[in-house]
């Protein structure tokens, strides 16, 4: 990057700023990777390496984007568009290789934790744009949270017409269920959608 080009992106992001196009701070709470859940730490302790991303076996880390907030642009995120976080269980035993290989300890696992006492998020069911909530039998995150070993997600009945919902108490917000969700295929899309009918909420947000 040339200095030009350097003060010109400065200098844009500036006037975003000062017409109100960018925040300094997420608007949103962003899910983080294991361990990057003291938003404050994470920010300050975070230098952009890119090693986490770099490590991630099921690339799920991807770096946060500038409306995502000045502050924390290219931090590490979590996007469960195509794959979730098992905590590196067969890759490292169960230890995350991104916390392993943060060499400032922005991500950073309390002692003993795991992946079933750490929370990344909690999932939420919109219930206008599930398809089980249409009777369409559909029930791909309630098997992929059983097949992930958390058993979060039941259905409210037996068979065909069971509707999914969220156990709190069992949910680690880890992203299998969203990864699998269909409801924004083309032909199941619901009219003014902008996300999948399942969704990871920081917990600190809801």
């Amino acid at each position: 990057m040339t200095r030009r080009t350097l003060c010109l992106g400065i200098g844009g992001a500036a006037v975003m700023l000062g017409l109100g196009g960018l925040k300094l701070a997420s608007p949103q709470a962003i899910i983080r990777p294991p361990g990057g859940q003291d938003e404050d730490r994470l920010i300050s302790a975070c230098i952009r390496c890119e090693k986490c991303y770099e490590a991630c076996p099921r690339h799920v880390i991807k770096p946060a984007k500038i409306e995502d907030g000045l502050l924390g642009m290219r931090s590490p995120q979590l996007d469960f568009s195509a794959d979730y976080c098992d905590f590196c269980a067969e890759e490292n035993g169960g230890v995350p290789l991104c916390v392993a290989s943060c060499p400032t300890e922005a991500l950073q696992l309390p002692a003993g934790a795991d992946a079933h006492s750490t929370i990344i998020g909690l999932a939420e069911i919109d219930q206008k744009t599930c398809l089980a909530f249409r009777d369409t039998g559909c029930h791909f995150c309630y098997d992929a949270c059983k097949q992930a070993g958390y058993d979060a997600i039941q259905l409210d009945s037996e068979g065909y017409s069971g509707r999914p919902y969220v156990i709190g108490d069992k949910c680690v917000g880890c992203g299998a269920c969203e990864s699998v969700c269909v409801s924004l295929q083309q032909g199941s899309i619901v009219a003014g959608a902008t996300e999948r009918a399942i969704v990871v909420r920081p917990a600190s947000s809801l």
